[in-house]
């Protein structure tokens, strides 16, 4: 079989060609950058496809592959493939169900840390040589009140965090785990009651049909205000303009994001504009509000690292390779719906 890899940088690369033992009847190609419908010509007869998040495989992609047999994505999230079209061509999906619950959920809390002590902004001070205090005045984490949305693998590792800094903790989950709610010591809510009363809320929820825009213009103006809203998932769980209005009108008091809406436009930016690529009015909406994120005082950013540890890459190209290796003996490990 003929083996493409996307997104694999040449330490990755390295990793895999010495790890991967492939026998003399099957052939790897590397690629670092993402696939998209300018380089699928080059890939068009292989039959396992390995990608990560910035590899959009859609409709038109997977037209142009038709020997594709197999697809393992080195991520958790799927949501840049097309699940039905797949199911429809018969072809498998596998990814990295765990690898960075403990790694996603530590830049979370680095995140929350950032703003509850003005972190960014007092390092960002004092390399200008400046050490006054003014404007920095933090607030304690001990007997704040935090939202988890997603009480999942890596929520329940900031609910841990949280109850070591003795922070009382909410979680909203449409899948309710009263085990689970006693052994953390945490409240189950309803998303409502949640931004209510969360002083902080996190979110860590996949991305789907039914969590789209789960936080938007409906219901941001519930959320406590002067409350911080972290965000390491995804960041079209989150309406960009409910967001910006949000920030614009005191509802909340500052963002954390390590993901955006549209973050993939952003990405592209430069090419965007050397090429001309089009794009709809939603998504230069989102664009343009994305920028202005960026440049909110009040507002983190950082480039969809929450993931990027040393130890959680390993775990991501060890899983992948176990993967491959699985589906060149007929089996299919890891598989997502």
């Amino acid at each position: 079989m003929k083996i493409a890899f996307f997104e694999a940088d040449a330490r990755e690369e390295k990793y895999f060609r010495e790890n991967l033992k492939l026998s003399g009847k099957h052939k790897a190609v590397y690629f670092k950058g993402e696939l998209n419908e300018r380089n699928v010509e080059k890939v068009k007869d292989v039959d396992v496809l390995v990608v990560f998040i910035h590899s959009s495989v859609n409709k038109e992609i997977l037209k142009k592959m038709p020997k594709l047999k197999y697809i393992t994505t080195m991520s958790t999230g799927f949501d840049h493939i097309d699940i039905a079209e797949c199911k429809y061509l018969g072809i498998k999906i596998s990814n990295v169900p765990f690898y960075g619950e403990n790694t996603v959920a530590e830049h979370a809390f680095g995140l929350i840390l950032t703003l509850s002590r003005k972190l960014y902004w007092a390092i960002e001070r004092t390399k200008r040589d400046d050490f006054s205090l003014s404007g920095l005045e933090g607030f304690d984490l001990k007997g704040r009140t935090l939202g988890v949305i997603g009480p999942g693998h890596i929520g329940q590792h900031v609910i841990r965090m949280a109850r070591g800094f003795e922070m009382k903790v909410l979680a909203y989950s449409p899948f309710v785990d009263k085990k689970l709610e006693k052994k953390l010591g945490f409240t189950y809510v309803s998303l409502n009651e949640l931004l209510k009363k969360s002083d902080i809320i996190t979110l860590h929820a996949p991305l789907n049909g039914d969590t789209r825009h789960m936080i938007n213009m409906s219901n941001i103006k519930l959320i406590k205000r002067d409350a911080f809203l972290i965000n390491t998932a995804r960041g079209g769980l989150i309406e960009t303009g409910a967001l910006k209005y949000a920030l614009d009108n005191g509802i909340l008091a500052g963002a954390a994001l390590d993901v955006l809406e549209g973050e993939d436009t952003i990405a592209e930016e430069a090419q965007l504009l050397k090429n001309g690529k089009k794009i709809n009015e939603e998504e230069w909406k989102t664009f343009i509000r994305n920028h202005l994120l960026l440049k909110d005082k009040n507002v983190v950013v950082t480039p969809h690292n929450a993931f990027y540890s040393r130890e959680a890459v390993c775990r991501i190209l060890d899983t992948t390779i176990d993967n491959i290796s699985a589906f060149l003996k007929g089996k299919v490990k890891n598989r997502v719906k």
